[in-house]
């Protein structure tokens, strides 16, 4: 199994971690990209240790990859297979670092950008119930429901989904439809769009992220 590692940054507050964040980045990028999230939301989470992995393939042209994508082809298919293929070394990554830190999954945030986004929902979705995380986020991205979906053994976390209107590489009509299908599954689901705003994450999108953060972290 391929073990992924990135950057990361200590608690803000000096201390032993008691909770993590996990960002996955979007295909073509690496894990400096997300990490640069974390000062934004330190001061909620001060005893969190913020981790951000390069995903596990590299490109050609620079940057990493979850899953390859079919450009030419049919690109729905390539995330369908893709997504699935490249769970296990995520739940890997998870895996290890409660195992190394003493984490757990309920002070485990799972948050993930485009490509990662995809990812993010995936996985924490498909955990069995007793490693339910304290939330997932995905940005710009889409939902891809694992074998099982719906049923009680397994993950029912609280979602944050984030998406500009004007997003020309992720149809923001994904996050639309994530929310209605996880809605009504009964999941706690934080839903935002940021108008006037392609792909990418605007301040209003930030805002309701740790919005987000905030009351799970209380």
């Amino acid at each position: 199994m391929t073990k992924l590692s990135g950057p990361m940054l200590p608690p803000a507050n000096g201390q032993a971690p008691d909770s993590a964040v996990v960002l996955l980045h979007g295909y073509g990028s690496d894990g400096n990209d997300l990490i640069a999230m974390a000062p934004a939301f330190q001061p909620l989470l001060p005893g969190a240790l913020f981790v951000s992995p390069h995903a596990p393939t590299p490109l050609g042209m620079g940057g990493f990859q979850w899953f390859p994508i079919d450009w030419s082809g049919d690109r729905l298919a390539s995330r369908q297979t893709g997504v699935v293929g490249a769970r296990p070394v995520i739940v890997d990554f998870l895996e290890d670092l409660w195992a190394q830190t003493g984490i757990t999954p309920d002070r485990t945030l799972l948050v993930g950008f485009s490509q990662g986004a995809m990812m993010a929902l995936h996985v924490g979705l498909s955990l069995p119930k007793e490693k339910t995380l304290m939330g997932v986020i995905g940005i710009s991205g889409a939902f891809l429901p694992p074998e099982g979906f719906g049923s009680d053994t397994l993950a029912h976390p609280p979602v944050c989904l984030v998406h500009g209107d004007m997003d020309d590489v992720v149809d923001p009509n994904h996050s639309a439809d994530a929310n209605s299908l996880l809605t009504n599954s009964g999941f706690d689901v934080t839903y935002h769009i940021s108008r006037g705003v392609g792909h990418g994450v605007a301040p209003d999108g930030m805002e309701a992220i740790a919005s987000f953060i905030a009351r799970l972290a209380k």
